[in-house]
């Protein structure tokens, strides 16, 4: 981890990736401390902070990484938000697009099931990162809220990304939210949105060449006068 070089943040967000093969070294207690409490200072209705973060390392870690492949496998999932994955026209096409992007890079073919199962399950390992955050809004908070916290963990993605840090935010952690508040003895009132896994990315691993691309910018942001 170094800040030796200041970078631009269009550098930063242009490098960031969701990345799925993470070296094993770790971060100390107080390196997460220090690297993540900036992030506090992302925007939020009214100053509400609407957002806890858990982070898990070390046996917390190995805990969850035994239990939750298992859980999922076998059917014992509980969600905290309704998600049904479905979408339709352009955002199904960059659904599509983005598979094919990332398998493509694995080199796993489309009728070849148990090797994207796999790929898949891969999830519930954290990709074998060695620190795992997760993210909570407290019972009573919405969509509006929701957006607060979608900044909060943008702020974090950043300073990540800023030091060296690779991180992949998981929506898959979310169907587990059970599992991850019993093992982590988190509150019922918090309320599990999505996981995000983190730490050095395995330079040689297929997986982490993948890049999704983006919509041309004429097509999203609309400039008015």
């Amino acid at each position: 981890m170094t800040t030796e070089t200041l970078r631009p943040l269009s550098e930063i967000l242009e490098s960031r990736r969701s990345c799925r093969a993470f070296l094993p070294e770790s971060l100390s207690d107080e390196q997460l401390q220090t690297l993540l409490s900036p992030s506090l200072r992302a925007p939020s209705n009214c100053n509400t902070q609407p957002w806890y973060l858990h982070v898990a390392s070390g046996d917390a870690l190995e805990r969850l990484r035994k239990r939750l492949p298992d859980d999922f496998a076998n059917g014992r999932m509980t969600l905290d938000f309704p998600y049904d994955g479905k979408y339709v026209d352009v955002f199904k096409e960059r659904q599509y697009a983005s598979a094919h992007a990332l398998y493509g890079a694995m080199d796993i073919a489309r009728e070849d099931k148990g090797a994207r199962q796999a790929a898949f399950m891969r999830n519930f390992s954290f990709f074998d990162a060695p620190h795992v955050g997760f993210f909570f809004l407290p019972e009573g908070f919405s969509e509006r809220e929701a957006c607060d916290l979608g900044m909060f963990a943008q702020s974090v993605m950043l300073l990540l990304e800023s030091v060296g840090l690779a991180s992949c935010p998981q929506t898959a952690l979310a169907f587990l939210s059970d599992s991850v508040r019993e093992e982590l003895s988190v509150p019922r009132d918090q309320r599990l949105m999505f996981g995000l896994s983190f730490g050095y990315a395995d330079p040689d691993a297929p997986a982490n060449r993948c890049v999704t691309d983006r919509a041309d910018a004429s097509q999203l942001i609309t400039l008015h006068r």
